[in-house]
């Protein structure tokens, strides 16, 4: 079974920014689709961003034009770059990887903004 790690994560001021990363324990046969959630304290899991193989890409309206995921490599996945971040993303963040016959999740990273 792939494992997902993330890492980045981290505390930040408002208006800062941070880069998240995605690692595989191994490369996933065929992904489909590449993914950020996001889960703050007391709330559920939401998506954040995606991204498919063609390099299409789809954002949470909070974060549009603040955020950018991005493909990386079978080793690296997925990453996230998030600039002027506020507190309200404030959150644990998770990875997500599809395939079409599995869906590995990572096991979250921290991202904390103060105002």
């Amino acid at each position: 079974q792939v494992q997902l790690v993330e890492s980045g994560g981290g505390l930040v001021q408002a208006g800062g920014s941070l880069r998240l990363s995605c690692a595989a324990s191994a490369s996933i046969f065929d992904p489909n689709v590449r993914a950020w959630y996001r889960q703050a304290s007391g709330k559920q899991r939401e998506l954040v961003a995606t991204i498919t193989n063609d390099g299409s890409t789809n954002y949470a309206d909070s974060v549009k034009g603040r955020f950018t995921i991005a493909r990386g490599s079978a080793l690296n996945p997925v990453n996230l770059q998030m600039n002027s971040l506020k507190p309200e993303d404030t959150a644990v963040y998770y990875c997500n990887v599809r395939s079409f016959l599995n869906e590995y999740w990572g096991q979250g990273t921290q991202v904390t903004v103060s105002s």
